[in-house]
């Protein structure tokens, strides 16, 4: 046997089976090179150990490491010349290096440094969740365990990459296999087996990633623009009676139906006190006054902070600290306490207000307590989103942020369950990490930081249809965690129930003729009936070749029309907020609906759909009703309602240089572009959001 521990290079994929013994690693091993038609390696020390038990019943001793050793890599080296694409390994070095240390205290250092310095696209850490079989040279099934955290803790230190996989034989063979053509792919796009691991360990569907990568080479088709949509030409108009006749309509019908508020609540509020920040970090008090700040930056924002700072519901909390802290506040000039007030404002130490989520803020100041948005959505909730005296609200957060959400429900829920007679039921559920993006640089390449490790981003409020699918409800309300009022709920909750009772009107009549299409019952004149709702009620605009169609194929285009997730969207006039607003739109197949679209899927160099843009009377509070199961009562799939062409591309950075990152398409805007849609003209006073902490000091924010 040739002495030598070295490993020949190949462009043959190499994957090494790890872990303690008895964990599968040969039946792997040899499944998949079947399965892949390929060559897989033997355990050399097997055969060798055997051998010598026979002989004289002696086991393993020190002196067998380097002989096991360059037995491994010469079967090895054997096999890779026959291997066809992939070669598997039942053992490799790093198997023999961890024996030798765990059982005999040492390693040789010839054997350590082949062991490092081998080379193999993925580590399977198999993992010990299969049956301990005995045969005459394993070992006792004590500590497996602890023997299976020093494998994984080698592969660890030594920087290999590695995935565990665990299960019956089945299900492994169908991870790895998975992984495997996964891993094939990521080669061929040039990213390292590293990398590769990390996308795997955060859950990112590969596909998905390769798709951000064409979409960052490629970019994004922006939305065509057909016209604005306005009052009778997309958003329907209603009287104050009409909007009263809709909300009695609602209670009627209620308590036949499980409903649920779903409020978008993730992230911390650090956009809500952005200029702040910027204030602090870029002020020198001992150096200027705050008002040649104001006018070297130009920070109209700064000035109305400061000129309002009495109104904001937290001033009185935060004078009083400030009166604790510096015994001689009172004394100090005007430019020293406003510097204080915001520096304690977002100071980590004390109110952190920034780094906290926007639910748990005060925003509310009423003449016995401070409300937060968190109370203002639950006793909008009871108003509402109640039937049959139960009201459920799902919060969307980060993981990080939910012990505040659930300290701040417990200090309100009974104070609100208990006068309003209605028991209030919470859930929460995170933005899945599986909906995460990758950042590009300028050229397209994956960016890592000075780690090296890859930097994910979350996709966006996009990525909530999935935490919204896994919802089971008749009528789910969804409001922003931002859009609350201190006053008139009586207002909010007409508008709402309204919402409401159109979207079951609409559900009523569409679920009628659908059963009816199921059971054959249409005639010529009630699909020219059918198609007139299409038109009129639900503006589909029918295609210019669709009276062409057979009978049946009218039928079959109609169920596929209506068979739909359903929502009806609140419209209040646009008095220059930023975000999205109702059009008429395209898509590729010449087909024209109804669409929230955001500013940033506009081409703005384009002078037509410029102009389209700025006729748009209406903006989208995000005040939407949503009806999510079909007419057999089944719960739709939405993710296959979305228009996965409509996502972002939105410019970032990372450790201070530019990167481009993907944000899917938005909730409201390209993740419903395929349901049916029904704009409604809402009052403005139904939409007042906090963007910034100074939207704190509208009407709609102060008491009365």
């Amino acid at each position: 046997m040739e002495k030598n521990l070295r490993q020949q290079k190949t462009a043959i994929i190499k994957i090494a089976l790890f872990g303690p013994e008895s964990t599968g690693k040969t039946t792997l091993a040899k499944q998949l090179a079947e399965y892949y038609e390929t060559e897989w390696v033997p355990e050399f020390a097997r055969d060798y150990l055997q051998e010598k038990w026979e002989e004289n019943q002696h086991i393993c001793a020190a002196d067998d490491m380097m002989p096991i050793a360059y037995g491994q890599v010469a079967l090895e080296n054997e096999k890779l010349s026959a291997a066809k694409k992939y070669l598997f390994s039942d053992t490799n070095l790093m198997v023999t290096k961890v024996f030798s240390e765990m059982y005999y205290g040492f390693c040789d250092p010839l054997l350590n440094e082949a062991a490092l310095e081998h080379e193999y696209d993925l580590f399977f850490l198999t993992d010990i969740d299969v049956p301990w079989e005995k045969d005459d040279i394993r070992d006792t099934p004590e500590g497996r365990e602890s023997i299976f955290s020093v494998f994984k803790q080698a592969l660890i230190e030594s920087g290999k990459p590695f995935i565990t996989l665990s299960g019956n034989k089945e299900s492994r063979l169908s991870q790895a296999t998975a992984i495997i053509d996964h891993l094939t792919l990521a080669k061929q796009h040039g990213i390292l087996s590293a990398d590769f691991v990390q996308i795997y360990s955060h859950g990112i569907p590969f596909e998905n990633i390769l798709n951000q990568l064409e979409i960052f080479k490629n970019g994004i088709a922006k939305a065509n623009l057909i016209a604005p949509a306005t009052i009778d030409n997309g958003i329907l108009s209603l009287s104050e009676d009409d909007f009263e006749k809709k909300a009695a309509f609602f209670d009627q019908q209620k308590e036949k139906l499980k409903i649920k508020k779903f409020v978008p609540a993730s992230g911390a509020a650090t956009r809500m006190f952005k200029f702040l920040t910027a204030f602090l970090n870029d002020f020198d008090i001992e150096k200027e006054t705050v008002n040649a700040y104001i006018n070297r930056k130009n920070d109209k924002e700064l000035a109305i902070f400061i000129v309002g700072m009495e109104k904001f519901p937290f001033f009185e909390t935060i004078d009083k600290k400030l009166r604790e802290i510096y015994p001689d506040f009172e004394t100090l000039e005007r430019d020293y306490k406003n510097y204080y007030f915001i520096k304690l404002l977002l100071s980590q130490e004390y109110f952190n207000s920034a780094n906290k989520p926007k639910a748990v803020l005060p925003f509310h100041l009423y003449k016995t307590h401070i409300a937060n948005p968190i109370e203002e959505h639950l006793n909008e909730c009871v108003h509402y989103a109640t039937s049959e005296n139960v009201s459920n609200l799902h919060f969307t957060v980060s993981e990080i942020h939910q012990e505040l959400f659930e300290k701040a429900v417990d200090e309100v829920k009974e104070k609100i369950e208990k006068p309003s007679g209605t028991k209030i039921n919470i859930g929460y559920s995170y933005q899945n990490k599986s909906t995460d993006s990758i950042n590009a640089d300028l050229k397209n390449k994956i960016v890592k930081n000075n780690n090296g490790e890859l930097v994910f981003r979350p996709g966006g409020h996009g990525a909530l249809i999935e935490n919204l699918n896994n919802l089971d409800s008749d009528i789910i309300f969804i409001k922003n965690i931002d859009n609350v009022i201190q006053n008139h709920i009586d207002k909010i909750t007409l508008y709402k129930k309204a919402l409401g009772g159109i979207l079951i009107e609409v559900q009523q009549k569409v679920f009628g003729y659908l059963k009816a299409i199921e059971k054959g019952e249409i005639s010529e004149n009630e699909l020219i009936e059918i198609a007139a709702f299409l038109t009129q009620k639900l503006n589909i605009k029918m295609t210019k070749d669709f009276n062409k169609f057979t009978f049946e194929n009218k039928i079959a285009k109609i169920k596929d029309l209506l068979d739909r997730p359903i929502r009806v969207c609140g419209m209040v006039k646009n008095e220059g907020e930023p975000g999205g607003g109702p059009f008429w739109v395209m898509n590729e197949k010449g087909e024209v609906s109804l669409q929230i679209v955001e500013t940033s899927q506009v081409d703005l160099n384009n002078k037509k759909q410029l102009e389209i843009l700025e006729e748009s009377t209406h903006f989208n509070p995000v005040d939407l009703v949503c009806g999510i199961k079909n007419y057999k009562g089944e719960k739709f799939n939405l993710k296959q309602f979305v228009d996965q062409k409509s996502g972002f591309i939105v410019e970032k950075s990372v450790e201070g240089k530019p990167v481009k990152s993907y944000e899917l398409p938005g909730l409201w805007n390209g993740s419903m572009a395929n349901w049916l849609t029904v704009f409604v003209a809402v009052p403005l006073i139904t939409f007042n959001p906090v963007k910034t902490v100074n939207d704190l000091l509208k009407a709609a924010h102060q008491p009365q």
